[in-house]
């Protein structure tokens, strides 16, 4: 069995991310097998090769902070992908105990 690069570990989390949920750049990291990965978390998502399947704006920092440079548009691109989803802000912060997606590496299997 072919071994998965650690982006291919982490895009194939992110594409388990419903629509309408939102998970931490750490939490990324642990379900794709090591939580210390949250900064190659961030520069995997930037290099995203697929946006169009790689739902990378449904991650952001662990209080709900958008990432201020996001790759495909900048912030308020960000924002507004998830507002079309229906995800909810407060402060400018998604509302993480409301809308961050609950998941355990088991349930990944």
């Amino acid at each position: 069995m072919e071994q998965q690069t650690v982006f291919e570990r982490i895009y194939a989390v992110v594409r388990r991310i419903p629509a309408g949920k939102v998970a931490s750049y750490r939490q990324v990291a642990w379900l794709a097998g090591n939580p210390r990965w949250a900064r190659v978390v961030g520069y995997a998502l930037h290099r995203n090769p697929n946006p169009d399947t790689i739902p990378c704006h449904r991650v952001v920092t662990k209080d709900g902070r958008v990432a201020p440079g996001f790759a495909f548009g900048g912030a308020q691109i960000q924002i507004q992908f998830l507002e079309q989803e229906g995800i909810g802000f407060s402060d400018g912060h998604v509302i993480m105990s409301q809308y961050q997606w609950q998941c355990t590496p088991d349930q990944l299997k």
